[in-house]
C-alpha cells in the first residue's frame, strides 16, 4: 500500500476514511493478484471513460469482480469464524480496544478523507 493508512493487528483490514477496509488475501498466488490488480485499474479507468449508463454499470461490474478476486470482497479470506466487520468506524468493532490504544497521530490517519 502506498498510503500509511493504521492497518488492523491481524492484517485483515486497514483504515482510511474512518472506515475498515478488507486487504487483499495474503495468500493469493502473485500472478492472480497481479492479474486482478491489473484488470481493477482497468475497470476503475472505464468507469471514469463510461460515456452511458449501461458502460458505467458493464464497468462497475468488473470493478466489483476484481475485488471479489482480490478477497476485498465477497466471502471471507479467513478461516477462524470471524465476521466481515469492513466498512464500518473501528470503534464500533472487535478492533475498538486496539483503536483506542493508538496515538491521535495514527487514528488520523485513519480519518483522513
Amino acid at each position: 500500500m502506498t498510503k500509511d493508512y493504521p492497518e488492523t493487528p491481524d492484517g485483515r483490514y486497514f483504515v482510511a476514511k474512518g472506515r475498515l477496509w478488507r486487504k487483499t488475501d495474503p495468500a493469493l498466488d502473485d500472478t492472480l493478484r497481479r492479474a486482478a490488480v491489473k484488470a481493477l485499474m482497468q475497470a476503475r479507468r472505464a468507469v471514469g471513460q463510461a460515456a452511458t449508463e449501461a458502460e458505467t454499470r458493464a464497468a462497475r461490474d468488473r470493478v466489483d469482480a476484481a475485488k471479489r478476486d482480490l478477497g476485498e470482497r465477497g466471502p471471507v479470506w479467513w478461516e477462524d469464524g470471524a465476521p466481515d466487520e469492513g466498512g464500518r468506524h473501528p470503534k464500533n468493532t472487535s478492533y475498538a480496544d486496539w483503536w483506542a490504544g493508538l496515538d491521535t497521530a495514527t487514528r488520523g490517519r485513519g480519518d483522513v478523507r
